[in-house]
């Protein structure tokens, strides 16, 4: 499903037939042949393969130089099977699970082998969903990185990022319509405000989540100032200015605390993963405590009593000024010079 949502035409080889080079080399021309009659793959030239275990990736890498369009391979290993990986003519990518002795030991040449290894897993099987040894982050990564490497062998398939993301975001502030923001998503997406644990996780209690907590919540003026975009393979991550003016309850953000009326500028981070043309997740940030700061629930002092054993003065005070922010912090985002740094750093404010 997920190369699928990448726009891809996918075809899967159960492991157990291949027995052989010459059985794996029977059943991939079968595949091409049927990539080749099927009309939605346009560019049946343009093939990439991927070996989910080394046992795989040892029956059909001697025969990968005898399919026709063939761009590119991709194998999951361990960093134990490294050396006894078949190496063929094809850009090919290395997923090993396990800890390299040094990142220099590592080839990285994209025109005929890449390696990347993952110090979090000890199984070739991390990015295989269900499987006992998944791991969601490392599987994540080497996705990306799978993209990064297929798209340029495959030419493609390219598609306009910013749109996708900027048309969403239209569809949350600007027409505030739940059901065309869910219309820009992947089948099953998910959303997770971190500071909060806000958010939704698949179509039914995300739409859930927009229709009663979000579109609607915002205030009438609530504006984004984008402040840095980066645009990757999948992804973009962006920095902005979450502004409004807080003259209705936004429980998302701030849940169970009435109306201040008071106008908050507040720093965002936002790292949008995109499959294809359709969002997949959203993972959004902010500092909470500028939040509350802006909003006046926060002093401006904080006691901090110090118990060094044997320091002669064991229950000594000291009042410091709160290491904390309020609109500063949009200001200093906005425009480095704004806001003198490191005045914390003399925080001192009284001791007894």
């Amino acid at each position: 499903m997920k190369w699928a949502e990448e726009s891809y035409i996918v075809a899967a080889i159960d492991p157990s037939f291949l027995t052989s080079p010459s059985q794996a080399e029977e059943l991939l021309s079968h595949v091409v042949n049927l990539l080749n009659e099927n009309p939605a793959c346009d560019l049946s030239d343009r093939i990439g393969l991927i070996a989910y275990s080394p046992h795989s990736w040892s029956q059909v890498a001697p025969i990968l130089s005898n399919i026709d369009g063939l761009k590119a391979a991709i194998v999951y290993a361990t960093i134990a099977d490294v050396t006894a990986l078949p190496v063929t003519t094809v850009p090919t990518v290395h997923h090993l699970a396990g800890k390299e002795k040094s990142p220099s030991t590592l080839q990285r040449n994209k025109d005929l082998l890449m390696q990347y290894s993952y110090s979090e897993t000890d199984s070739a099987s991390f990015s295989l969903p269900f499987q006992p040894s998944f791991h969601y982050n490392a599987e994540a990564i080497s996705h990306t990185r799978n993209l990064t490497f297929l798209k340029e062998k495959m030419c493609g398939p390219w598609f306009d990022l910013e749109q996708i993301w900027d048309e969403h975001t239209y569809y949350e502030f600007e027409n505030r319509s739940v059901e065309h923001t869910m219309s820009t998503m992947v089948q099953e997406p998910y959303v997770n405000h971190v500071p909060t644990l806000t958010g939704g996780i698949g179509r039914e209690k995300l739409t859930a989540f927009y229709r009663d907590h979000f579109i609607w919540k915002n205030p009438a003026n609530t504006t984004l100032e984008l402040i840095s975009r980066t645009i990757g393979i999948d992804r973009i991550v962006d920095e902005f200015l979450f502004k409004f003016k807080h003259d209705t309850e936004v429980d998302w953000l701030i849940p169970g605390i009435a109306p201040t009326h008071r106008a908050l500028e507040i720093p965002f981070m936002a790292v949008v993963n995109i499959r294809g043309d359709r969002l997949y997740h959203e993972h959004i940030t902010w500092d909470q405590g500028t939040v509350l700061m802006q909003l006046g629930f926060m002093p401006k002092d904080l006691v901090a009593v110090e118990d060094h054993a044997g320091a002669g003065n064991p229950h000594q005070q000291k009042v410091c000024k709160a290491p904390i922010y309020g609109k500063e912090t949009a200001a200093k985002l906005r425009d480095k010079n704004a806001i003198m740094s490191n005045a914390l750093f003399d925080n001192l404010v009284s001791s007894n």
